[in-house]
């Protein structure tokens, strides 16, 4: 059975005739047919029968008939000729500046013979209820338009950010063909859409693609309407579609498209990627359309606000298999080795979370306990041996305790998660399709580290709260992105902790790995409040960063509040949108139940509408006993920048600040009462407060800010630790070291105070301060390493570390075990401690640390047989590359191409990084473009690391700016992915003339990631400020003490 006619049997995609619309435009005609021409057809005229004329008069009245109608044809021929000449010189008539895509000549759905017509130079349609031709690319009709709006004095609709509100989508129906062969698609969207306000144009989004053919219809069985004209507005990415008359409000119409576009070889929109299986090359198309990016892949109302319903049919290959948001309702086979899946109706949701894919994966499924089909598609010999085994295990076990813990269920009957070689993020949160990259999802247990299996658990726990958080209640816009991404970012460690209770994520690791990270970009000046205002395409991806990731999740973290109303919220809002004040509405409410009246909005927009965080300063008050005085102020790294800026320095940054605080002393420490600070200056009298007794504020580091004392306090503090640090709590003691090397950073505190605090850690068994160590220490590392006195640091933090680096030791190897199944016989935090203090011992020069990881690497290139520990690898792997020879950086590379797990495939690149020789960092620098050689997510890992490397940084600056544009290019459009590599290219820069070049390069290529460059250059400056203000008296102490 032909194509069409199966397609004609087996489902009704609109209440359109399609064979007869496909007729009438595969033969040209710009009238209607069928149903259709009912509303247009001019009906014929009647007479009277019995009129009796002189047969003379009505020969005369032929002729005149006759010769008017002669004339009235010659007039119409002259008319089209100049219409034609006047179409083919204007701008107008060309096709998209995108261009259209390439198009096979085979097994394309009904219409696709007409999206595969080449319809170059032809105008754009007029009249009837349809038109044909390729939309123009801003130019000829956009143009007419735009002067008749400059007439009336106002912007046309498709000029603006927004799109206009006149229409309200309701229904999609997307018919797709994927020609694999040569990476194109061929679209048909029906979208049923409602007037809200009369209007004449149509704007919706699309971008990057080739549009054939446009109808306008009302939604019922007659009605055409007669298209003007429709062109592409490349600088909004809408397309525009042009009536003779208005719709009407109220009313209900059917917009047809017809498209063609390139399946990408990029990172967003339906783009394509790769893999070898058994030395064959396989091809894969997936989608990522957040937050902007549906509008490449199909004309739609690409903004979070319009829900709408979707019904989405695929037709591929029969060597592939396609999935999408929903489950497969029928497969129709084709005779010519071509299937049809259509998908069953989607509920009301927003597009940026419509997903589909076209791969030839295999699959494993499980099923929650209330029948949710649960799968993991990926390469095939990836199911085979086992590696997403562990992501469906755990997210079975997940989204029963989410449907627990939200008290509301899942809502659709399957989630499908798919792995794939190349994504621009870690994940995406798809409505029962979620993407994600390899190395977030696959593990191999028989090689996997403790850490690798953590970040993998983080990432599913983030994803599948999204399912509740983001897609079944969204935000209305991009402003609140942290409606969705807070509560997921805080249920990262909420989930873990319940799929391993003992490691304490919550309370413990939370404060290392989010509250003092966002600190550290919270703290500029360049930073930005957590709901900021978007008012240009730029901003939307400005507004998705570890400021709305991680700042709200902290808030979330420290109010008990925020939790039990979750169900309400969720129910309420469910397959809708909200925004904060919604959020803000459910809070208050439920207080109320409880009998507590709390304004949570006003507490709230402080945080959320107020940038930045304060610095809290407490002094003891040398006249008057147990009196201490209590400012804020806002914490800026910079203080020159705060002093030049009135706007950051003035009294409008206040914040009302639970402070806890407490009083101890050698033995004990008080219970802790909790002070409100609403001024920038206040006295408070404190109970048992002597010379002996040291003040501890923000007691278990609930609040967000920074904490500063008096030096006398800091003292009795440093004492204390030194005495018996289990006085002062884990998560203080973790607190007090971030709080004072943040503080001798920005200028606040001396230089050598943060350095005496850790003098205490050869006494600390726990893993939270040594991992707050590590990651303090670490910027300040690479502000010092390439200085001429380095090593005097160097050494100064291996005393610190030497002891306990004896008595952990290194880790047994336990190869021949599942690290999943040694997980509940190790203790987490143990072999975490132990992998953080055997990191500092090797890359700070430990001599038997050195010696250690190059005996494993060498055991391992002689024998060819890996037993280092698995926890270690990759420390390991750099050390051992970073002090041999290029031998052995030749063999990771080796072993890099060569292993087929993703993890370790991660770690061996990374060690490529750490050689000394600069011949193979550019080596590796220039390999990193190189698609077939290193995935395009992972090319920026490289830079950074190289960047990262002393020996390399110079390395890595210069590629940067010299290969800029290809850069941009590839990432530009990608969320995080520009901003992660300007940021990790230019953290540690710290002299002047590369402050220079910084300048001199953003003045040079001042398009795009304007607020990352702002941010970079404010973060070097600061670094120039800190080694001309504090590096010889860091040095100076250094010396001292190391004589002592």
């Amino acid at each position: 059975m032909p194509l069409a006619e199966k397609r004609e049997k087996n489902c009704s995609f609109t209440p359109m005739m399609i064979e007869e619309d496909a007729a009438a435009l595969r033969n040209g005609s710009r009238g209607l047919s069928g149903q259709w021409a009912d509303a247009a057809a001019v009906r014929p005229r009647t007479t009277e029968r019995h009129i009796t004329v002189h047969k003379r008069l009505v020969l005369g009245f032929a002729v005149s008939i006759l010769a008017l109608l002669v004339v009235t044809m010659i007039a119409v021929l002259l008319s089209v000729r100049i219409e034609e000449c006047s179409s083919s010189s204007s701008p107008g008539s060309d096709t998209a500046a995108d261009g259209p895509a390439g198009r096979a000549g085979n097994g394309s759905v009904a219409g696709s013979a007409r999206l595969n017509r080449n319809h170059a130079g032809e105008p754009p349609g007029r009249g009837g209820g349809e038109a044909e031709g390729p939309a123009a690319a801003g130019g000829g009709q956009a143009e007419e338009e735009e002067e008749e709006w400059q007439r009336r004095r106002e912007p046309p609709p498709w000029t603006r950010l927004r799109l206009p509100g006149h229409l309200r989508p309701l229904h999609y129906n997307l018919m797709l063909s994927a020609f694999m062969e040569n990476f194109t698609f061929g679209g048909e969207v029906n979208v049923q859409v409602e007037c809200l306000n009369a209007t004449r144009h149509i704007v919706l989004h699309a971008h990057r693609m080739h549009i054939e053919a446009v109808r306008v219809a009302e939604d019922r069985l007659a009605g055409a309407l007669r298209v003007s004209s429709f062109f592409l507005y490349p600088q909004t990415q809408v397309f525009v579609v042009v009536l003779n008359r208005s719709l009407e409000a109220l009313r209900s119409y059917n917009l047809k498209i017809l498209y063609n576009a390139p399946i990408e070889n990029e990172l967003l929109g339906f783009f394509r990627s790769s893999y070898v299986l058994y030395g064959e090359r396989r091809f894969l198309a997936v989608t990522q359309f957040s937050p902007t990016h549906a509008r490449k892949a199909f004309p739609c109302f690409d903004e979070p606000i319009y829900k709408a319903t979707f019904k989405i049919s695929i037709k591929h290959q029969a060597t592939y298999l396609s999935l999408s948001n929903m489950p497969v309702e029928t497969s129709v086979f084709e005779e010519d080795g071509w299937v049809t899946d259509h998908f069953s109706q989607t509920p009301l949701m927003s597009t940026y979370y419509l997903a589909w894919a076209v791969c030839n994966f295999t699959y494993r499924e499980t099923t929650t306990k209330n029948g949710v089909v649960i799968r993991l598609y990926a390469r095939p010999d990836a199911i085979r041996r086992g590696s997403g085994d562990y992501a469906l295990n755990i997210t079975r076990r997940l989204i029963e305790f989410y449907e627990d813990y939200f008290k509301v269920p899942y809502s659709l009957p399957k989630l499908d998660l798919l792995a794939v070689p190349k994504h621009p993020y870690a994940a995406m949160e798809n409505w029962g399709l979620s993407v994600f990259v390899e190395q977030r999802i696959l593990l191999d247990p028989s090689i996997s580290s403790i850490s690798y299996l953590l970040d993998v658990t983080m990432v599913i726990v983030h994803e599948l709260c999204h399912q509740w958080f983001g897609d079944l209640v969204t935000p209305v816009w991009w402003e609140d992105v942290w409606l969705k991404e807070g509560f997921a970012h805080y249920f990262e460690f909420v989930g873990t902790d319940y799929l391993y209770p003992g490691w304490n994520m919550e309370k413990q690791r939370f404060l290392t790995d989010v509250l003092h990270e966002v600190m550290l970009l919270d703290g500029l000046a360049s930073s930005h409040p957590v709901s900021q205002e978007v008012q240009q395409a730029t901003d939307i991806d400005r507004v998705f960063d570890w400021i709305a990731y991680k700042k709200v999740g902290i808030k979330i973290m420290v109010s008990d509040c925020w939790i039990f109303p979750l169900c309400d919220y969720l129910t309420i809002h469910k397959y809708g949108n909200a925004a904060r004040k919604d959020l803000w509405n459910t809070l208050s409410e439920a207080l109320k139940k409880v009998g507590k009246f709390v304004n949570i909005q006003e507490v709230m927009d402080q945080w959320t509408l107020q940038m930045g965080y304060p610095i809290i300063t407490i002094m003891g008050n040398e006249t008057t006993d147990n009196v201490i005085r209590i400012s804020q102020d806002h914490f800026i790294y910079d203080l020159d920048i705060k002093a030049k800026d009135r706007g950051l320095g003035n009294d409008s940054y206040l914040w009302q600040i639970p402070l806890t605080i407490a009083v101890g002393n050698t033995s004990q420490i008080s219970s802790e009462a909790i002070i409100w600070v609403s001024n920038k200056s206040e006295l408070h009298r404190i109970a048992s407060l002597d010379e002996r007794s040291w003040l501890l504020g923000n007691i278990n580091q609930t609040g967000y800010f920074r904490v500063n004392y008096d030096v006398r306090n800091w003292r009795l503090l440093i004492d204390q630790l030194m005495r018996n640090h289990k006085v002062i709590s884990v998560s203080n003691r973790a607190g007090l070291i971030d709080d004072a090397f943040n503080l001798a950073r920005a200028g606040y505190l001396p230089q050598n105070i943060p350095l005496e605090i850790i003098r205490y850690l050869s006494k600390e068994k726990e893993f939270l301060p040594w991992h707050a160590a590590s990651q303090a220490l670490y910027p300040l590392d690479k502000l010092l390493d390439r200085a001429e006195n380095y090593n005097i640091f160097n050494e100064y933090i291996l005393r610190q570390v030497a002891s306990m680096y004896l008595k952990l030791g290194w880790p047994t190897n336990n190869v021949d075990k599942s690290f999943v199944q040694a997980s509940y016989q190790a203790s987490y935090q143990h072999e975490e401690l132990r992998r953080e203090v055997i990191m500092l011992a090797c890359s700070f020069g430990n001599k038997h640390c050195h010696q250690q990881a190059a005996t494993l690497i060498s055991d391992w290139i002689s024998s060819n047989r890996n037993r280092i520990p698995l926890n270690v690898r990759d420390i390991v792997y750099c050390t051992g590359v970073s002090l041999m020879d290029e031998d052995v950086w030749e063999f990771i590379w080796m072993k890099f191409h060569s292993t087929i797990a993703v993890s370790e495939k991660k770690i061996l690149l990374e060690a490529l990084t750490c050689s000394d020789d600069r011949n193979l960092l550019n080596r590796l620098l220039n390999l990193s473009l190189n698609s077939e050689v290193v995935l395009d997510q992972d090319a920026i890992d490289v830079i950074i690391h190289v960047a990262r490397n002393p020996h390399g940084r110079d390395l890595a600056w210069k590629f940067f700016r010299e290969k800029w544009k290809i850069l941009n290019a590839r990432y530009g459009e990608a969320l995080f992915m520009n901003s992660k590599l300007i940021s990790g290219v230019t953290e540690f820069l710290n002299t002047d003339s590369e402050l220079n070049e910084l300048k001199n390069f953003i003045k040079t290529y001042e398009e795009g990631s304007v607020a990352s460059f702002s941010r970079a250059v404010e973060t070097v400056e600061a670094n120039v400020r800190w080694q001309t203000l504090y590096k010889e008296e860091l040095f100076q102490w250094l010396r001292k003490s190391l004589t002592l």
